[in-house]
């Protein structure tokens, strides 16, 4: 099951991007099914800011997140989030994996 969310954020695409890759930063917005076990790195393609990942845990997630300029400065960001047990969990899951990104990135702009 494959399920796409996308959500703006008020960063630019660069400071998202970056805040998204930061292996220092993935516990702090990675929901526990989608870390890996640090072995693990994601692929990321700088150029066009997107970055794929999986995790061998659970029922072996995988994710793709894109993300894109939008108006007055912001990111869209989009994840494809594939795995799970369920369309229920997976969705649930999107939905807080992207939450907590927009999260962490105001913490990012916010602390320096």
């Amino acid at each position: 099951m494959t399920t796409r969310v996308e959500r703006g954020m008020s960063a630019p695409p660069e400071v998202v991007f970056s805040t998204a890759t930061d292996p220092d930063r993935a516990t702090a917005w990675l929901p526990e099914p989608l870390r890996t076990d640090g072995a693990e790195r994601p692929q990321v393609e700088p150029d066009g800011l997107r970055a794929r990942w999986s995790s061998s845990s659970g029922p072996g997630w995988s994710a793709e997140i894109q993300v894109e300029p939008a108006d007055a400065g912001g990111a869209r960001v989009r994840l494809d989030l594939t795995g799970g047990s369920g369309e229920q969990d997976t969705d649930a899951l999107a939905d807080q994996t992207l939450a907590n990104l927009a999260r962490e990135v105001a913490e990012n702009l916010t602390a320096g």
